[in-house]
Order: structure tokens, then C-alpha cells, then sequence
């Protein structure tokens, strides 16, 4: 039985690892003046946390990340570079975050927001997710995580019924999403089923979540024999199988509930041999700890 590495979602319930933000409207408000030393302030401080998380997970045994995508706030406005140059500047010190991690041998992801519709039937919103989901891939880069899906850049299918539109947008995407993206089943507008034939085109990675497939079909829990079926059709889509990502979550209040419970009771027996997998559940490290994936916190 493959022993898996679990992996930790973006903050912890603890203090140790909270990035700041701004609103759009606050930052709009602010003389033009002061906006990058507004950001640059803002930044550091999250480049900063960034880096601690890397040894928050060293020295709790977790080998797998998922960065936040609100890290910097403001880095995609249309027309504005503000948040740009302010990057820029602190590209050592980025570099050093992402060495951090890979010093530590941590595998870090970014599954960005919700609203990056690549394949909207709105160009105004396909404008907008594809500025996003760039921008996302240049933090990457920024932190020298490599150009592959080692370093994942998750989206779901995004517009429902309209798979063939986004199969024909992926192969021209820039090659700093393209070569790290992967799609992920979600509960509604995207089955595995849906999205297996755009991923086996375009050579893209599928991220299979049996919480999301069981509410989407409305099967009874994630026993059901299509799970075991979906995450050995999803590996097939990994190159090198020994890659693959899932997701686990459980329903707060039973398997066809969407919300995440706070820790984790049910891993379903078909992730037995899945080498990755990310948990997605309300209690983060203290759901990892629950399932003897990571050490506790250490005492102060």
C-alpha cells in the first residue's frame, strides 16, 4: 500500500500562516502616490509568510502545499502595473520562498479563484481569466517552481456544457499555465466523465475529487465502484502517473452535503494507492494531524 503524502490547503486554523489583504475599493481610494508603497508593504509581509510556511510543513512532515491565490492583491489589474513593479522588486526575495520549498522537498500547488472562467461565453470574462490565470503562472515562475505539473495550476471546467470551447483554448495558453495545468471535477457543471476526453486531448492532467463526483451523481457515498474506476482513468492522465493528485473532502452533514466538514472521518478505499492528496477540510492542519499525516504543532 503506497503511503500518501496529504497535503496541506493554503492557511492554517493557527496563527502561523495569515496573508493580508486589500479590497479593490481601498485600494482605489488610495492617492496614486501611495499605492505602491501600500502594495509593497502588503507583499513583503506575504512573500515573508510564504516563506515560514515552508518551514511550518518541513517541520511537520507535510510534502505537499497549496499556495494561496490572493497572495497579491492588485497584481491583475487591467491598465495598472502598480502591483507589477511591485513584484519585481521582491523577486529575491521570492526566490528565496520558493527555494524554501524545494530545499524542504515540498510540492507546491495553486488552485486560483472560481470566478477564472477561461471558457465563458462572455469574451469579457475569458479576457479577464486568462489575465488572471496568467498572472498566477508569473508568480509561479517568480517563485522558480518548475514549468511542469509538479507544480500544479488547478482550474475546474469552468462554463458548464462547454467543454469543446475550452479543449480548443488550452493548447494556446502560454506555456507557463499550459505546462502546469490540470482540471478538476466539480458538482455541477463538470463530471469526470465530461472533462476526461478535453484532458486526454490536450494532454492535460486530471484532478479526480470523489466528494464532488458523489454529489454530482448522487451516489450514496464514496464506496461507490466508480470512484476506484474514476481515479485509475484519471492517473492514465498524469504523466508520470506517479503525479497524481486527488482531493479529499467529506460532507458536514453526510456525503451529498457540498460544505467541507472540519476533519476528515472517510477516506475512501479507492485513494488506497494514490500518492498525493490534497485535503480539503474546514480544520486543515488539525485534520492532517487527525489522520497522522503531519506532526502537531509543537508546543510554546
Amino acid at each position: 500500500m503506497t503511503t500518501p503524502a496529504y497535503g496541506l490547503v493554503c492557511l492554517t486554523t493557527g496563527p502561523e500562516i495569515r496573508f493580508r489583504t486589500i479590497t479593490l475599493t481601498r485600494y482605489r481610494a488610495l492617492p496614486p502616490a501611495q499605492r505602491y508603497g501600500t502594495l509593497l508593504d502588503l507583499y513583503a509581509d506575504n512573500v515573508a509568510r510564504v516563506r515560514r510556511a515552508a518551514d511550518y510543513c518541513a517541520a511537520r512532515g507535510i510534502r505537499l502545499y497549496r499556495l494561496s491565490s490572493s497572495l497579491f492583491p492588485m497584481l491583475d489589474l487591467d491598465g495598472d502595473d502598480t502591483g507589477a513593479q511591485v513584484l519585481a522588486h521582491l523577486a529575491p526575495q521570492l526566490r528565496d520562498a520558493g527555494h524554501a520549498f524545494q530545499n524542504h522537498g515540498i510540492r507546491v500547488l495553486m488552485h486560483p479563484e472560481q470566478f477564472i472562467v477561461l471558457n465563458s461565453d462572455r469574451p469579457e470574462v475569458r479576457e479577464s481569466s486568462l489575465r488572471a490565470i496568467t498572472t498566477h503562472a508569473q508568480v509561479m515562475d517568480a517563485l522558480n517552481l518548475e514549468r511542469s505539473t509538479w507544480n500544479l495550476l488547478l482550474l475546474h471546467g469552468g462554463k458548464g456544457g462547454r467543454a469543446r470551447e475550452l479543449q480548443a483554448i488550452i493548447p494556446d495558453l502560454p506555456d507557463a499555465v499550459r505546462l502546469r495545468l490540470g482540471l478538476e471535477n466539480d458538482e455541477r457543471a463538470y463530471s469526470p466523465r465530461d472533462l476526461l476526453p478535453v484532458c486526454e486531448a490536450t494532454g492535460t492532467p486530471l484532478i479526480f475529487d470523489a466528494h464532488h463526483h458523489v454529489v454530482h451523481d448522487r451516489l450514496p457515498d464514496q464506496e461507490d465502484p466508480s470512484v476506484r474506476e474514476w481515479v485509475l482513468a484519471a492517473r492514465r492522465t498524469w504523466t508520470p502517473p506517479e503525479w497524481q493528485v486527488v482531493h479529499l473532502s467529506n460532507g458536514l452533514d453526510g456525503p451529498q452535503d457540498r460544505r467541507h466538514s472540519w476533519l476528515i472521518d472517510q477516506v475512501p478505499s479507492a485513494y488506497h494507492d494514490v500518492p498525493w492528496i490534497e485535503v480539503e477540510a474546514k480544520g486543515k492542519e488539525e485534520a492532517l494531524v487527525a489522520l497522522g499525516a503531519c506532526a502537531p504543532a509543537l508546543s510554546t
